[in-house]
């Protein structure tokens, strides 16, 4: 059996150039010194590593790569990495911009080598949502036993190996922050070897995942909020970049940003983001964590312009801050949320910076926070958190530890006055007092602060709960319940933080797209972000890798798909050449031959609602067919109150059960009579092949609406055999 080197085998020689490195100055005796090096390397035949194993996952490539065959003659840079690790993510610009510099042609080839800590992230589809969702173009191979991890001795996430055209070890770089030295080995090590005529041209089979998937209104959502005056939704659109407003029945207000990232202040229609995630709107302002510009966003939608608040658009490393906001380098904001501070007065914009595993303050007016000093508007600073990447609760903020919060939900009122804060990396959900700063545990984890391998899929109390990488939380301050998208479990679950005890509400547990019939019965697929509306009636999930909207409703347990119509383009400026454009897609017109029902009026009073069991059978020999998905859409023509809060369209994906649709009565009814109408557009293939068909059907179900108000529910079944 063939011997093979390690990391520890090259550490003692690499040590002594990164010596050697922090005391010459300038580029030139840097480059000598490397040169030199490597001439060093290549006298040792014993710094070969093994290859990739057989048998293992690969994306955006033609099929298995081999250090041995398609890779030699190459310099391979191997970054190791797990998709939840923002250090991880804070590489890929730097990785990108060399890809830019040098070429497959040029001698260069980079490969991800996903090495995953949760189990979730070793599913080859969970990454390839992940390649997708951080652009990722070069070759990725799903090693989900990590055993070349192992085989390196690898340490930490993130890790780059680089090689030479031989498979042997040339230079290793632990963490993040290495640009500098990367550029600079790549340089000299292409140099090196083209010179010594040891480099090849060949391609080596790329073929991007994204290429070949279809356009879609939502890329990877990461945050849904609501407003609950206006009931308008912001939605971060984070796979194209952008923001969208929605209206709580569907419609699209405005759309700012995308499809391709960039950074950009102005009108809506000119403002660029790059992957935004968190999302928080009042009235016609919307805030938003830029994530991958480093900055925190204002979207004046009365004004119609975009502005930033905080950050200089390059990955800051401060862990204490205090500058005015647009001088305050940030990394990686997360999340954002509206309060204030306690008792103390003034607007703050609540940051979660995930890059530095902290909590920040934005202030829109002059305040203060709990055990600290007055700070003027305007200025951008720490509030809790030591920027070490830990699971410690402490009474002093400053020295409590976070690990990677990713989401925030604001419960401002007495007895509460906390920041809840999912902190992904530790799994479990935190409390930040918004009277005196102590952080606090309240499900999930363990009692060591250093150990962020505590997580697991339990219901229970305090720590015998257990998380996968929550990534959202919301308030419902009405039932004093706290909602968790406990993303990498694939499920929602609801904590109560008087008691500690978490349960699941929603999903299987594992990732698929199904809705129904019931809560436990529904699927998601690592949800990342959802609020509350209708006065806690309503719960909207920002479903991420199954890019879309889906709507818990939590009176009647249904849940649907909430729907995005739109009947043109709105404010930003799409172009159609390229595959990443989203496409706007209307509802289909029915064809003159869908049959149009019209049903007894049923009778119904203010205060109730009304439940639509839509029962449809297929033509005899024929099935659904799962790539063109057959839906259904409510309207209630010039009476939309009658869907207010309420899901206007969903799919259709199993017709052996009746389809629940429901519609609220309010208190005080615009009309006495209006009418339902509820259109279904199925389609089908025949059993065994061959011949594919779309039905369609139309039912108006007029309604009478008495004057006494009642409780309850009337349901009327709406049945057609195609």
């Amino acid at each position: 059996m063939a011997s093979y080197s390690k990391l520890s085998d090259l550490f003692p020689i690499q040590s002594q150039l990164d010596y050697a490195l922090e005391n010459d100055t300038t580029q030139e005796e840097k480059e000598n010194l490397v040169h030199q090096y490597l001439h060093k390397i290549d006298e040792k035949d014993d710094l070969i590593i093994p290859d990739f194993e057989e048998g293992l996952e690969w994306l955006n490539t033609d099929g298995p790569l081999s250090l041995r065959k398609e890779l030699s003659g190459k310099v391979v840079v191997l970054d190791f990495f797990t998709y939840c690790c923002i250090n991880c993510m804070h590489l890929l610009p730097d990785l990108h911009q060399l890809e830019q510099s040098y070429t497959i042609e040029d001698g260069l080839v980079v490969i991800g080598v996903h090495s995953a800590k949760f189990p979730n992230e070793k599913v080859l589809q969970n990454v390839r949502s992940a390649v997708l969702r951080y652009d990722i173009t070069h070759p990725v191979v799903n090693d989900s036993d990590a055993r070349l991890w192992q085989e390196l001795e690898v340490s930490c996430w993130p890790t780059l190996v680089v090689l030479g055209p031989r498979g042997n070890l040339l230079f290793s770089l632990v963490g993040e922050g290495h640009r500098e030295q990367l550029f600079l080995f790549i340089a000299a090590a292409l140099k090196h070897y083209r010179e010594q005529g040891l480099l090849k041209n060949h391609n080596v089979g790329i073929k991007l995942y994204r290429d070949s998937l279809p356009p879609s209104i939502l890329s990877f959502p990461g945050k849904i909020a609501m407003d609950p005056s206006s009931k308008q939704l912001a939605i971060a659109d984070t796979g194209h970049n952008r923001v969208l407003v929605v209206s709580h029945t569907g419609q699209l207000l405005h759309t700012i940003g995308g499809p391709s990232s960039g950074r950009r202040d102005g009108n809506l229609s000119e403002a660029q983001f790059s992957s935004p995630q968190g999302v928080f709107i009042k009235g016609d302002t919307v805030y938003v964590a830029d994530t991958e510009n480093h900055l925190v966003r204002k979207i004046n939608l009365s004004e119609g312009k975009v502005s930033t608040l905080a950050g200089i658009g390059v990955q800051g490393t401060d862990k204490e801050g205090g500058a005015p906001g647009p001088q305050q380098p940030i990394s990686s904001p997360w999340d954002v949320a509206l309060g204030n501070a306690g008792t103390f007065s003034g607007d703050i914009l609540w940051i979660a910076m995930a890059g530095t595993h902290q909590i920040w303050a934005l202030f829109l007016e002059d305040g203060k926070l709990p055990k600290g000093s007055d700070s003027k508007k305007g200025t951008c600073v720490r509030f809790a958190g030591s920027g070490n990447e830990e699971n410690r609760n402490n009474a002093y903020p400053y020295k409590a530890g976070l690990a990677q919060p990713s989401g925030l939900a604001l419960a401002p009122t007495e007895p509460w006055e906390y920041l809840f804060i999912a902190d992904s990396e530790s799994s479990t959900i935190r409390s930040l007092s918004l009277k005196d700063g102590a952080v606090k545990h309240v499900v999930g984890g363990e009692r060591d602060p250093l150990n962020l391998f505590a997580f697991g899929d339990v219901d229970g109390k305090g720590i015998d709960a257990k998380l996968q990488h929550p990534l959202g939380v919301s308030w419902d301050e009405g039932s004093s319940l706290l909602y968790v998208a406990d993303s990498y479990n694939h499920k929602i679950k609801v904590v109560d933080p008087k008691t500690k005890q978490s349960r699941v509400l929603a999903g299987t547990g594992k990732a698929g797209n199904g809705l129904g019939p019931s809560f436990l019965e529904s699927s998601f697929n690592e949800p990342g972000g959802l609020c509350l509306g209708e006065g806690g009636k309503l719960l909207y999930v920002a479903d991420t890798n199954n890019n879309c909207i889906k709507v818990l409703d939590l009176e009647t347990k249904t849940i649907s798909l909430f729907p995005i119509a739109v009947q043109q383009e709105v404010d930003a400026v799409f172009t159609t050449s390229t595959s990443s454009t989203p496409e706007v897609r209307k509802l289909p017109k029915l064809p003159k031959s869908a049959p149009v029902l019209t049903m007894p009026s049923i009778t119904v009073s203010s205060g109730q609602s009304v439940t639509l069991f839509l029962k449809l059978a297929l033509p005899t020999g024929t099935k659904l067919t799962e790539e063109a998905p057959s839906f259904w859409s409510l309207s209630a023509e010039g009476n939309e109150w009658l869907l207010e809060g309420r899901a206007v369209t969903g799919s259709i994906s199993d017709l052996s059960e009746p389809i629940s649709i429901v519609s609220s009565i309010p208190a005080a009814p615009a009309s006495p009579d209006p009418t339902l109408t509820l259109d279904a557009w199925v389609y089908c293939c025949l059993s065994e092949g061959g011949a594919c068909m779309m039905k369609a059907v139309s039912f108006k179900q007029p309604l009478l609406i008495g004057s006494t108000s009642q409780e309850g529910s009337v349901a009327v079944t709406l049945e057609h055999a195609f």
